[in-house]
């Protein structure tokens, strides 16, 4: 594993904050009557995945980062759920930056639990 002096220095963080940006950007256009809805509940789950990558990686201890690592992909993984709820519901949202930004971050998280579990 490489050695960051800064969660800033992940590319991880640095996609997810991308995929924050997206979704603030493409859920301004949702309907009035979502703001304490989707797009309420996609904004929180898109902030929690950086905000969870940082929180893990200046934690002191490697299983604290898995955690919170966990908790990012989770809330990855229920943001990948919101942008299906979208499409379903057709409220043409312009969610494909956000989309592919998001499944490159799930892969991320996926591959740095998967290293970090085999240093158990």
């Amino acid at each position: 594993m490489i050695k960051t002096s800064s969660y800033k220095d992940l590319v991880v963080w640095q996609r997810s904050m991308e995929v924050v940006i997206e979704i603030y950007k493409a859920s301004r256009l949702f309907p009035k009557s979502e703001l304490y809805g989707l797009t309420s509940q996609m904004r929180r789950a898109a902030v929690a995945i950086p905000s969870n990558i940082t929180e893990g990686y200046t934690r002191a201890h490697r299983v604290e980062y898995m955690h919170f690592l966990q908790i990012a992909y989770s809330s990855a993984a229920e943001l990948e759920t919101q942008l299906l709820i979208d499409q379903k519901l057709e409220y043409r949202g312009n969610f494909s930056a956000a989309s592919a930004l998001l499944l490159e971050v799930i892969k991320m998280l996926s591959r740095m639990l998967s290293q970090l579990r085999k240093q158990e």
